[in-house]
């Protein structure tokens, strides 16, 4: 891992204790361009996580707590009727900057749920038949609590797809809570340097997005994707944007594991967390007590590997 990555993710680590595994996928999807979904039970970081990567990205923050009474409107700005120009007039919403956090995104209403669709995808809102592009890079972090958590409900299934990975943080480990209980009285969230500019996090993107990938490597992504389609361990399987997110998250870790190409192993580190979204478990999978890990990857055994 180059000096840079590294440094940035030591310093994200100066807050969120013992998750660098996690630190590294967050950061992979950011410069894949993608967005990143933390489902966890409240109280293990994820706020925190989302906060300390904007302020060492040097990226504008915005958050919204989602609740029942949140509008699209909060989000995707509205027109306002100025009296002394006699014209209506633009109010950016919360989504213009260039981190958004959707915090407890599935305790909101399906109608501002909805309003996240076009800008995760599009990166632009349109309000009032008027397109406006937002800034560069834009992402989405978004929170929710274990369905079933009171006062939440599922997401559909296209607003899980707009998500490049889905991680689960965790309880930390008992050295790592005693290393946050020592942190709390320094208020180390203010300590987070400014690891690179928004001009530098944007040429870094740009090396991601060009990375060289060979055939049989595009090969293996649509194998193993096509894969979850035809299993009988999954009633509905990855789309093809499963398939472009698998491979942008994979040309991330590459880059991160210090190489310029990609390989099979870099697939692997981010198979489970890109796809298990994006799957549905069938009757017989439940019925024999398969996890979702489990059942992806006995597609990546069923899978031949690549020599590359």
């Amino acid at each position: 891992m180059a000096d840079v990555e590294n440094k940035i993710i030591d310093e994200i680590e100066k807050v969120v204790k013992g998750k660098r595994n996690i630190i590294i996928k967050v950061y992979a999807a950011i410069l894949a361009g993608g967005h990143i979904l933390l489902e966890d039970i409240p109280g293990v970081g994820k706020t925190t996580l989302a906060t300390a990567f904007a302020r060492a990205l040097d990226m504008k923050y915005n958050r919204v707590q989602f609740t029942p009474d949140v509008l699209p409107s909060d989000i995707m700005g509205f027109s306002m009727y100025n009296s002394a120009t006699c014209e209506f007039e633009y109010r950016e919403g919360a989504a213009f900057c260039n981190l958004f956090l959707a915090d407890e995104i599935n305790r909101t209403s399906p109608k501002s749920q909805s309003a996240l669709l076009e800008i995760m995808e599009e990166k632009h809102v349109t309000v009032d038949s008027v397109t406006r592009d937002l800034p560069r890079p834009f992402t989405v972090i978004a929170t929710q609590n274990p369905v079933g958590s009171s006062g939440t409900q599922m997401l559909p299934e296209s607003q899980l797809d707009r998500f490049m990975i889905r991680l689960s943080m965790g309880y930390p480990s008992h050295e790592a809570a005693i290393q946050i209980l020592k942190g709390q009285e320094n208020i180390p969230l203010n300590s987070i340097c400014r690891m690179v500019t928004i001009d530098e996090l944007c040429s870094l993107q740009e090396k991601v997005n060009t990375l060289k990938v060979h055939d049989s490597i595009f090969d293996y992504i649509v194998t193993l994707v096509e894969a979850t389609r035809d299993s009988e361990y999954f009633s509905m399987g990855a789309s093809p944007r499963g398939a472009n997110a698998l491979l942008r998250m994979s040309r991330a870790m590459a880059v991160l594991n210090g190489r310029k190409f990609v390989t099979p192993e870099d697939i692997a580190q981010v198979f489970n967390d890109v796809l298990g979204h994006r799957v549905h478990m069938s009757a017989k999978a439940r019925a024999n007590g398969l996890t979702v890990d489990a059942a992806l990857a006995n597609i990546k055994s069923s899978v031949k590997v690549p020599r590359t």
